[in-house]
C-alpha cells in the first residue's frame, strides 16, 4: 500500500518521478551518491550545502538545482527552503544528510567543539525537518529521510567520539519522535544508520593503523562501505517502497552492530 492506502505497484514502487527532494550536505561523499541516487529514480533534487563550488558541481552533474545554506542558522535554513518551495510548487523528500564529527577524548572535549558538533548534527536536522516539515503538513504528504549512523546504537571503537556518538543517537530519537507526531498527518519519517563508509573522514581515520584494524576486524563484511552502497537505502525510505514504514532505523553497517 502507499502512503494514502492505494496498492503498490512493487515494480514502480521505487521510482520518484516528478518528486522534489532536498539533500541537505549534498555536495560530497554520502550526500553525493544520494543526490544522484534520487535524481535517477527521477526525482527534482535541490542539494542544501555551505560548499558552493562542491554543490554546485553536483547539482550541475544530476540536473537538480543548488542553494547555499547553512543548517545551523535557521534564516539560512528558511530562506533556502522558501525558495525551493516556490520554485518546485512543493517538496516531497528531505535527506537530512549534512553532519560533522571530532574524535576528542571526552574530557578535553570544550564547550565550543560540543556545541559545534550537536549544532549541525542535531538542531541542523531539527531545524531542516521542522522547515520542511511544515509544508508537508499543510500538503498532508511528505517523507523525510535522516542519515545518523550506527555510533547512535553502539560505541564503536577505538576512536573517541562521544559527543558525536550522542548527537547520532539524539538523531535516532528525534527520528521516533517526529515519526509518532506526524504519521496521522501524512508525513513519514526514518532515518538510515551507516557503518565504516569510504569518505574523506573514514579514509583520514583508516591511516592510523590501529584503527583501520579494529575498523575492519570488527566489522563482519570486513571492509567498509562505498557511499553509492548507503544511497539505495535511502532511496527505499524516500520512495512508496516503504509506504508502511515510519519511526524506523535501517542500518547498513557491514554487520558491525551484529557483535
Amino acid at each position: 500500500m502507499s502512503s494514502t492506502g492505494h496498492p503498490v505497484d512493487p515494480f514502480t514502487a521505487w521510482r520518484l518521478d516528478q518528486r522534489v527532494a532536498i539533500v541537505t550536505g549534498g555536495g560530497q561523499g554520502i550526500g553525493a551518491e544520494i543526490a544522484r541516487t534520487l535524481a535517477g529514480a527521477g526525482a527534482l533534487v535541490t542539494i542544501l550545502d555551505r560548499n558552493e563550488a562542491t554543490g554546485a558541481a553536483i547539482a550541475a552533474e544530476i540536473g537538480g538545482q543548488f542553494a547555499e545554506a547553512d543548517v545551523t542558522t535557521t534564516a539560512s535554513v528558511s530562506r533556502a527552503v522558501a525558495d525551493v518551495a516556490e520554485h518546485r510548487g512543493h517538496i516531497d523528500i528531505l535527506v537530512n544528510n549534512a553532519g560533522i564529527v571530532r574524535n576528542t577524548p571526552a574530557e578535553e572535549t570544550n564547550d565550543e567543539e560540543w556545541q559545534a558538533i550537536f549544532g549541525v548534527n542535531v538542531e541542523g536536522v531539527f531545524r531542516c525537518s521542522r522547515e520542511v516539515g511544515r509544508i508537508m503538513l499543510a500538503a498532508g504528504r511528505g517523507v523525510i529521510v535522516n542519515v545518523a549512523s550506527m555510533s547512535g546504537l553502539v560505541v564503536n571503537r577505538p576512536q573517541p567520539q562521544a559527543a558525536y556518538n550522542a548527537s547520532k543517537a539524539a538523531v535516532i530519537m528525534l527520528t521516533r519522535s517526529l515519526a509518532a507526531e506526524w504519521a496521522s498527518r501524512g508525513v513519514r519519517v526514518n532515518a538510515v544508520a551507516p557503518g565504516y563508509v569510504a569518505t574523506e573522514l573514514t579514509l583520514r581515520g583508516m591511516a592510523n593503523p590501529g584503527w583501520k584494524h579494529e575498523w575492519l576486524a570488527a566489522t563482519p563484511l570486513g571492509r567498509v562501505a562505498e557511499p553509492a552502497e548507503i544511497a539505495p537505502a535511502v532511496l527505499y525510505l524516500a520512495s512508496d517502497a516503504s509506504s508502511y514504514v515510519t519511526g524506523s532505523v535501517v542500518v547498513v553497517d557491514g554487520g558491525y552492530t551484529a557483535w
